[in-house]
């Protein structure tokens, strides 16, 4: 490992901030203080030095879809926009739901540009019927199990992961909240852009009356739950209000819909297209204070990588999802930092160590100081830059943000105090 000091940056983490250096050695944070030397200097100057970025949610399509991503592309892009850890979700051929498979991936991670962590599906096959061995799964590392890209819609399945993730010491249920009887085979928000459009729609009670029923089975079984990509006013209101019971419940949203409404489906375009749906402003605005309160924890990615002649397909034959592992920094940067949504550490904390804490990645999110891992993002908050697909390292193009100028650009990410992204470029 090398020796390398990052020099002069405003260093931030769960502890606080300051300007100072970070001494690296041997994969460890060794020193932070001032006027420290080592054989390799980067430089931090006017830059942000914070615990690596920690994804809850990425779609690596590996094994069987890897035309869209692999597992190789997917952690170069998220190095390269900061994150040093993600966790993959299970919903590839054949699903995560077998330990071989799980295995398989956890080995090509280790490879990886950032730490990949597995998820586990919570039902065999995702198909809402039976548990996937859930015990064996654990035993690999598994912490987080998900059915993500299906909702568990029978309650008595959900109770019984419920009751078996509670014998599992550090596990988490995490439910894709949306009701497929209500959600049926709508393709954006029910609302009026919906009626405008001539488009079929996903009303938002489809997310709350999941989202409502598992807060209440949790409290009942008195285990963690964790809801994925919330998207709407109302099941903030009712993660808010579990709260206030003791329900052990944490929740993520994903930028896009911190950023984009419906609205923005006028165009038919696909790159628009996700589940769930874009929502309405009202919508959006709940999201933020939600995170500006502390009731979502965390912003997660949701990177849904697809095949270009996947995702030109006419609206409502297309399939849902959207990039973002290396836009969620930069947009989280511009859209609520600066306009004083969130102030650096809010942002940070629902990037970096509350994700990290969730998924139980020890060695992630930890404060930057003598004997944690290195794993360290170094952005410039000022630099200014346009998105363009073809420039992103995913394999997929199908981002909603091209042409979009943000402010906010990794210049440095390490991995174990490897530096995998220098200078703004990937090194793996």
């Amino acid at each position: 490992m090398p020796e390398l000091v990052l020099r002069g940056g405003r260093v931030v983490d769960a502890t606080g901030e300051r300007v100072a250096d970070v001494l690296v050695r041997d994969g460890l944070v060794v020193a932070v203080g001032e006027g420290l030397e080592a054989a390799t200097t980067l430089d931090a100057s006017g830059c942000v030095v914070a615990p690596g970025l920690v994804d809850l949610h990425a779609h690596l399509r590996e094994p069987g879809d890897e035309d869209a991503e692999t597992i190789e592309t997917g952690a170069r892009a998220a190095a390269l926009g900061g994150y040093t850890a993600v966790l993959a979700m299970p919903n590839t051929t054949p699903p995560l739901d077998d330990g071989a498979v799980v295995a398989s991936v956890l080995a090509t991670g280790a490879r990886a540009a950032c730490e990949v962590a597995s998820s586990g599906c919570i039902t065999k096959g995702r198909r809402g019927e039976e548990l996937a061995p859930m015990g064996e799964l654990h035993g690999l590392g598994v912490r987080v199990f998900t059915d993500d890209g299906a909702c568990v819609a029978d309650a008595g399945v959900m109770r019984r992961a419920l009751e078996y993730a509670r014998s599992l010491p550090g596990a988490v249920v995490a439910q894709h909240a949306e009701d497929p009887a209500l959600a049926g085979r709508g393709s954006m928000h029910e609302g009026e852009w919906s009626s405008r459009l001539g488009i079929r729609g996903r009303p938002a009670e489809a997310e709350t009356v999941v989202v409502a029923r598992d807060l209440l089975l949790a409290e009942r079984v008195g285990a963690r739950i964790h809801f994925l990509h919330l998207s709407t006013a109302r099941a903030v209101e009712l993660v808010r209000e579990a709260r206030t019971r003791g329900v052990a419940v944490t929740a993520e949203v994903a930028p896009h819909h911190l950023t984009l409404t419906d609205a923005h489906c006028a165009t038919f375009d696909p790159a628009f297209k996700v589940h769930p749906p874009l929502r309405t402003r009202t919508d959006v605005e709940a999201l933020r204070a939600g995170l500006a309160d502390g009731t979502i924890d965390a912003i997660a990615t949701d990177h849904a990588p697809h095949r270009a002649e996947d995702k030109e397909r006419p609206f409502e034959e297309a399939p849902p999802g959207m990039l973002g592992l290396e836009t969620t920094l930069a947009l989280v940067l511009t859209e609520l930092v600066e306009p004083g949504v969130l102030d650096l550490r809010q942002a940070l904390a629902a990037l970096s160590w509350r994700p990290a804490a969730i998924a139980g990645l020890a060695g992630q999110g930890g404060p930057i100081e003598p004997g944690n891992p290195a794993n360290l993002c170094v952005f410039d908050p000022a630099a200014t830059w346009e998105v363009e697909p073809a420039r992103l390292a995913s394999r997929a193009r199908n981002t909603p943000f091209a042409g979009w100028k943000l402010a906010g650009r990794v210049r440095h990410t390490l991995l174990r105090g490897e530096p995998v992204v220098l200078d703004g470029e990937a090194r793996r």
